[in-house]
């Protein structure tokens, strides 16, 4: 298989594209058979092209020329143009990362960005908008379930709540991963770097997917997508998956519709969920668990219960 099929030629930067077909190779493989995350490749390869790019604008006629100064003036420009700090360690990570790729391919001899050190970052409160659980109940009721679109927003919203999941292992779900065990209801979730989470069905949400899955005709498709996208102006559902773009347009336009003012998208559910378990007595190292965070710290960002003390903290500035 030829190298411009893996990566696609308006994708190649041109000082890889002048390196030859072994550093071509390798650059290909690089997004191909290391990075298996779609959302990490499509990340990694914005920031790789726009460094490369600035790398050749500012001297660097090939790949093997860039130096740790390269590496260096291009984490500053970022922070000058103010890119976030969090933005600015990914854009090295991905060129880090791709440096050591060509390293240990023997395509090139030392990586430039191993002794350059991002910005300090340190964050204890998560900056995702969370609804309140009046705010999220409200946003639940006010969905039309006369169809199956609607009948489908209400059960991945409900799921993205109940379960802490993150909108990609939502999307990816099939019929079968909704399923009885013991007595109990399941869901299936395919999280990140290949791990898979099953979570017990809240009754909430087992009434939802249910529901959904009745009147969208798919008890039967047990091998089908769970989530699919609505074709046509009759809002049909389709065969084909929703995507994360999708489901952020939907949270968009439901939330406009119930009157909700806060920009919140597809990771607000996720911490709502948190928040509300812990609010509840919930513990944090099994909301850790349930989200499958490898760190509490992680966990922890999701938590807005202190939002709430803050806001009546305020209230006691009378003037």
């Amino acid at each position: 298989m030829s190298t411009q099929l893996l990566v696609p030629p308006p994708a190649m930067p041109a000082l890889i594209e002048r390196a030859g077909k072994p550093t071509l190779g390798r650059f290909a493989e690089f997004f191909t058979a290391h990075i298996s995350n779609s959302n990490t490749r499509q990340a990694y390869a914005r920031a790789v092209k726009s460094f490369l790019t600035w790398c050749e604008q500012h001297g660097a006629s090939e790949i093997a020329g860039i130096q740790p100064l390269h590496v260096a003036g291009y984490r500053e420009v970022l922070r000058q143009e103010g890119y976030s700090v969090p933005t600015v360690k990914q854009h090295l990570a991905a060129i880090r990362e791709l440096f050591d790729w060509l390293v240990t391919g023997h395509i090139l001899p030392v990586n430039p960005a191993s002794s350059v050190r991002g910005p300090r970052y340190s964050v204890s409160r998560g900056a995702t908008p969370v609804l309140s659980g009046d705010q999220a109940s409200e946003l639940l009721q006010s969905i039309d379930t006369a169809g199956p679109v609607g009948l489908r927003d209400r059960a991945l919203l409900a799921l993205m709540t109940y379960t802490f999941a993150r909108v990609g292992a939502a999307v990816q779900m099939r019929v079968a991963d909704y399923y009885s065990q013991k007595g109990r209801y399941w869901v299936r979730l395919h999280e990140k770097n290949g791990k898979t989470t099953e979570v017990p069905c809240h009754h909430t949400l087992r009434a939802y997917l249910d529901q959904y899955i009745r009147g969208a005709g798919l008890t039967k498709d047990k091998s089908g997508l769970l989530f699919r996208s609505a074709a046509g102006r009759i809002r049909r559902l389709s065969d084909h998956p929703m995507n994360r773009f999708d489901v952020y347009q939907m949270i968009r336009r439901r939330a406009k519709a119930a009157g909700i003012d806060a920009s919140i998208g597809c990771h607000t559910f996720r911490a709502t969920g948190i928040t509300a378990y812990l609010s509840n007595g919930g513990k944090l190292e099994i909301a850790q668990r349930l989200a499958g965070h490898a760190n509490p710290r992680t966990t922890g960002l999701y938590d807005r219960r202190s939002d709430t003390v803050s806001a009546k903290e305020v209230e006691r500035i009378v003037i």
